[in-house]
């Protein structure tokens, strides 16, 4: 048996990496500093310098949601984002939209899906159905994106219950791109009369289109997060992406990606986190609620960019 002096020994965790129970600074910015330097809480704050650089070089920041996000009230501080200058792009699926369209138009939205089940009435709300599929139509004779084509619906509608707390909506009033990416047969809104698959698809994939271009911009220091899309955007991203490197002599390069979801799965751990970032860039995995870990990370990130204003440069033009 042979032993090694402790000294000669690498060790992963050391006592300064420890974290610090509360004191008399209880800020936010102390909290952030309170925790321990190991394991995800450094990929936190690695994930949030990374966004944070972004925003003050000009670099892209693109949003993929899904759903869940907007459905547990997440959509002011991604506003607050976009607001900022930080969020360049936001893309999410078609289930986020209808939920951001719902809260816009109704103030309400996340039926019961197993009660409407029964008596196949899930899905049925005839304004969702109606006014989407109507906005989807003026989009394509408009030769707009879906994301585009709702937004303008929203702002033309009178009387929103909600407006302010749309996500595509914000976009469209602050030039934003949102894109939408359908998936026929997926979505509520598919089931009724007024869907119409040419409109459908054809706004849709001006999305996609959209997207693969917003994409160029993450190059050298931008930054790519899917939160909460576990199927979806992470395959829309992944040919996205192969678009704009096939007409930019391989770029983007040198990027940082996050999933940042409740469990982990298959798909976005290759086509977001491992796979765009094999020959550069890094890619990071959190998990937890996205109901905390959202906030938290938006929270963050307006920290560093503040207590750094001496280096910051973006413009603002929301308030925290």
């Amino acid at each position: 048996m042979r032993t090694v002096p402790v000294a000669v020994r690498h060790n992963k965790v050391s006592a300064g990496d420890f974290a610090h129970p509360p004191g008399d600074d209880r800020s936010f910015a102390a909290f952030l500093s309170a925790l321990p330097d190991v394991l995800v809480a450094r990929d936190f704050r690695a994930v949030v310098a990374a966004i944070a650089a972004a925003a003050r070089r000009r670099r892209g920041v693109v949003l993929m949601l899904g759903g869940h996000i907007v459905k547990t009230g997440l959509a002011p501080v991604l506003i607050d984002l976009m607001r900022r200058g930080v969020a360049t792009h936001v893309a999410m699926n078609g289930s986020a939209a209808i939920h951001d369209f719902e809260v816009a138009r109704f103030g309400a939205t996340s039926e019961d899906v197993a009660a409407g089940l029964e008596h196949g009435t899930f899905g049925m709300a005839d304004e969702t159905g109606r006014e989407m599929n109507a906005a989807f139509v003026q989009g394509m004779k408009d030769q707009r994106g879906m994301g585009e084509t709702l937004g303008a619906a929203l702002e033309s509608t009178p009387a929103l219950a909600n407006p302010e707390l749309s996500i595509l909506l914000a976009a469209y009033t602050l030039g934003v791109p949102a894109t939408v990416h359908a998936a026929l047969g997926a979505e509520i809104i598919h089931q009724h009369p007024a869907a119409n698959g040419a409109a459908i698809g054809d706004t849709s994939h001006r999305d996609f289109r959209r997207l693969a271009h917003s994409l160029v911009s993450i190059d050298d220091g931008g930054v790519v997060l899917n939160l909460g899309s576990a199927v979806i955007m992470p395959e829309v991203f992944l040919k996205a992406l192969t678009i704009a490197r096939n007409l930019n002599a391989g770029r983007p390069q040198h990027f940082t990606t996050v999933d940042l979801d409740m469990q982990r799965h298959y798909r976005p751990r290759m086509n977001v986190v491992q796979r765009p970032t094999l020959q550069s860039g890094k890619g990071y995995e959190i998990t937890g609620h996205h109901e905390i870990m959202v906030p938290l990370l938006a929270w963050a990130v307006v920290e560093e960019l503040t207590n750094r204003s001496s280096e910051n440069q973006y413009p603002v033009s929301g308030t925290p």
